[in-house]
């Protein structure tokens, strides 16, 4: 499975975000550092899931980083646009 299918499957798992947008931004990266050549290098997300209401910003980011989990190790950038409803 490729990256961007496994990372938004773990997201919808983790959060049944009622919004999810999962963006594979490598094009805009090939050539520069952190490009591995496999097209799946940098990624944007936009998720809102009420499952962050409670959460600090801080808390949301980690809260993405540990369900992604091993994805981490895989992508060089992520960018998060973490909201609650």
């Amino acid at each position: 499975m490729n990256i961007e299918k496994e990372l938004t499957n773990r997201l919808i798992a983790a959060f049944a975000p009622d919004r999810l947008e999962v963006v594979n931004e490598s094009h805009k990266h090939a050539g520069h550092g952190g490009d591995d050549g496999s097209g799946e290098s940098h990624f944007a997300v936009v998720i809102r899931a009420q499952a962050f209401a409670p959460m600090s910003r801080v808390a949301r980011h980690r809260a993405v980083h540990a369900a992604i989990g091993d994805l981490n190790q895989r992508i060089h950038a992520l960018a998060l646009d973490i909201s609650a409803p």
